[in-house]
């Protein structure tokens, strides 16, 4: 990914904490020599520096995915930035976003209670924490067989790539016209990415 030095995000923990936000990924890799996508949540396990996740069975992507060297892209809030919200006439739309690349290299997971415990781990984060719902009180024979129609794997992470375009190569009165601009809609991503534009400055 392109990362000019203003945007460039070094700061891990602030990485971990956009990916445990905004978890849901485009899956990356080479499927019969041609690129292939796929959307799904992905768990990361920062202490074995890993991502987790699971695919359909019938989604073919599996099959020569593992061991090969993939890519996941988290993509946070975004948005168009109009040049009529700066104090000069010099100058060009643009669109600020966050966007987090993660590579790494695919191994399917066989092992039945790794497949369970990272099923649970994703059940346990999206559920409100006062649903009734638990994977654990699930007929084992029923989890059991629906987790045959998936294949779980495991990327071990190899290198990083994180970028927030919000702006910074601007001054920050400009800055601040944006961010008020921003706010003064009711569009979440625009309100999201006035939040962050917010903590830079």
């Amino acid at each position: 990914m392109y990362i000019p030095k203003h945007f460039k995000i070094d700061d891990e923990e602030v990485i971990y904490d956009f990916i445990e936000n905004y978890g849901f990924a485009t899956l990356f890799s080479q499927h019969k020599g041609e690129p292939y996508a796929t959307h799904l949540p992905l768990m990361l396990n920062k202490s074995e520096n890993a991502l987790y996740g699971h695919f359909s069975r019938p989604n073919e992507q599996w099959k020569d995915a593992a061991n090969q060297q993939v890519l996941a892209v988290f993509q946070g809030p975004h948005c168009y930035i109009s040049p009529t919200w700066y104090e000069t006439t010099k100058a060009v739309p643009t669109w600020n976003y966050v966007s987090i690349h993660l590579y790494g290299k695919m191994e399917i997971v066989e092992d039945r209670k790794v497949i369970f415990d990272s099923l649970n781990d994703l059940v346990n984060k999206y559920e409100s924490p006062d649903s009734p719902y638990n994977l654990n009180d699930v007929e084992p024979s029923f989890v059991e067989g629906m987790s045959k129609g998936i294949v779980a794997f495991r990327i071990k992470i190899t290198k990083i790539e994180a970028k927030a375009k919000l702006s910074q190569n601007h001054p920050v009165e400009r800055q601040e016209l944006i961010i008020k601009h921003l706010e003064n809609t009711s569009q979440q991503d625009n309100i999201q990415v006035a939040s962050l534009m917010k903590k830079n400055l």
